[in-house]
């Protein structure tokens, strides 16, 4: 793939099995794609949402020894004081904001779009959830963190996004962005949105991964926020 290498395929959409009135976003992890999400929601599909999973460019990762890999922004550790890579974190979301403008002009309203990631793309949904002024359904934000947070809450501000609705999972066995580092998250988005709204579920075991019983988990909160529209 020669030119500019920030470039990334079409993302992988499981269309709604009838006109669709309501999409999630979902944002793989670091070295992943869209396809394998694209597949896990295809086995809990609900006939009018859209499920729209994009690619992350291939960049160099410092975590990796700056080995290329799909990635919405650089990581350079995952300590809780780790550096983190601020502007590339600002332009991922950015990029996230213009795909959801995007079905905003094909028709499906924000207030009808989830935006939701594992890991690294759980991180991204939730700081681009936080600081857009697009109003969403909600956000699904499995195995993750919230990058930047020192910058809050200042930097959510004006945020259309107060009230949302989150649904965050966590393996109590992850090796890699510890158990720790999701409740601890969660604790802190509920200083930033209404902390009613937050629901924090841990799956006992799971590693750094998504499992079967958090998948309905899902699908239950997707039916929940985007329910099906009189008109359809």
């Amino acid at each position: 793939m020669c030119g500019n290498n920030m470039s990334a395929p079409l993302p992988a959409i499981v269309p709604a099995a009838r006109k669709a009135t309501a999409a999630v976003i979902f944002l793989h992890g670091l070295g992943d794609t869209g396809y394998g999400w694209a597949e896990a929601f295809t086995g809990i599909r609900i006939p009018h949402v859209k499920y729209i999973c994009p690619h992350a460019p291939t960049q160099p990762v410092s975590l990796n020894m700056r080995m290329s890999m799909p990635s919405w922004f650089d990581i350079y550790g995952l300590s809780p004081d780790a550096d983190e890579d601020e502007s590339g974190i600002k332009r991922a979301s950015e990029n996230i904001k213009a795909l959801i403008e995007q079905e905003v002009k094909n028709g499906i309203p924000s207030h009808r779009i989830i935006l939701g990631g594992f890991s690294q793309g759980g991180a991204l949904s939730l700081y681009t959830a936080l600081t857009t002024q697009q109003k969403l359904a909600g956000v699904v934000a499995l195995s993750c963190w919230l990058p930047l947070r020192n910058s809050f809450p200042q930097a959510s501000a004006n945020s259309a996004n107060k009230d949302m609705h989150v649904l965050q999972c966590h393996g109590d066995a992850d090796p890699l962005v510890p158990f720790i580092f999701g409740s601890q998250t969660a604790e802190k988005m509920k200083s930033l949105i209404n902390p009613t709204n937050i629901t924090f579920k841990s799956y006992r075991g799971l590693p750094h991964s998504a499992c079967p019983e958090e998948m309905v988990d899902v699908k239950r909160f997707i039916e929940k926020q985007l329910p099906a529209i009189s008109d359809e």
